[in-house]
């Protein structure tokens, strides 16, 4: 029965996913920028900072919560990769609102 919740969530993440474009408001170079930056260690250009914004957060958290569920990633920590996900996306808000420095 477990399995069977499993492929439900499995199922209703790529679901939501599809149903709010989220694979395609991103280039590949950012979505791997921002990939390595939350599930390994990296840092993420000003442009695809940017695009993640458009992406939104409902979205960034979705891909997020979809790519924990993966057996790839069965030995990573999930609140150590959430914790990361909501750092990374109040990173690029303080960014993005931040004025420009004068010049």
């Amino acid at each position: 029965m477990a399995s069977l919740n499993v492929y439900s969530v499995l199922v209703e993440n790529d679901q939501i996913i599809k149903e709010n474009n989220c694979e395609t408001k991103m280039g590949l170079p950012c979505v791997l920028e921002a990939f390595t930056s939350i599930f390994n260690t990296g840092i993420i250009s000003n442009k695809c900072c940017s695009e993640l914004v458009v992406l939104g957060k409902f979205c960034h958290s979705t891909l997020v919560k979809r790519t924990l569920e993966n057996p790839l990633f069965k030995d990573l920590n999930p609140a150590t990769i959430i914790a990361k996900s909501i750092q990374t996306w109040n990173n690029f808000l303080a960014l993005i609102d931040s004025p420009s420095p004068s010049t």
